[in-house]
């Protein structure tokens, strides 16, 4: 069947067609938060403050990548452990975040976030930060620059390749697949 093309910001109807297994190759804008960002960007939201990227449809890659070499918009860019943002992702979702990005499992309650505001996590391969880079054709740090690497950065990406892991419907690709290939 192959990979589905998707852009970002995502729409409600996208994040529908999606579903636990697909290969997706996604452009488009998404954003760059690790767990240092995440606290900031949720404490904004408790003070009243505005994000400084629009959440709606967004998709935040959990990345802290390392500085470009020459010639090169990006450093390496593999994903970080996804469970350090599950205390701050639902916040995010119920503001109009619908995709994250990152490797490992998620807990009980951003399952259950990703169901109720229509959203999608992704997988990124780990220890392929090389070749994910090259699907970043730019990058631009737009928030908190005192966190270096770990800074939000807002990237546009050409067929990032992602493969997703909760879908909108509850399905879990790491139960899925365990199950699927079990020999019990």
């Amino acid at each position: 069947m192959g990979d589905k093309k998707v852009e970002a910001p995502l729409t409600a109807e996208t994040v529908k067609n999606l579903k636990a297994g697909d290969g997706v190759l996604l452009s488009g804008v998404i954003y760059t938060a690790r767990d240092a960002a995440h606290k900031r960007l949720v404490d904004l939201i408790d003070k009243g403050g505005q994000l400084p990227f629009d959440p709606e449809g967004s998709v935040i890659y959990y990345v802290g990548p390392s500085p470009a070499p020459p010639g090169h918009v990006i450093g390496a860019a593999g994903p970080t452990t996804s469970c350090r943002m599950d205390s701050y992702t639902p916040l995010l979702l119920k503001h109009g975040v619908k995709g994250m990005i990152g490797k490992g499992q998620r807990s009980a309650e951003v399952k259950r976030a990703i169901q109720e505001y229509t959203a999608v996590y992704f997988g990124a391969t780990g220890g392929a930060a090389a070749l994910i880079s090259g699907a970043i054709v730019e990058a631009k740090m737009i928030a908190f620059d005192d966190l270096g690497t770990e800074a939000v950065r807002r990237l546009v990406v050409k067929e990032m390749p992602l493969v997703v892991i909760n879908d909108c419907y509850g399905r879990d690709l790491y139960i899925e697949g365990k199950r699927k290939w079990s020999r019990e």
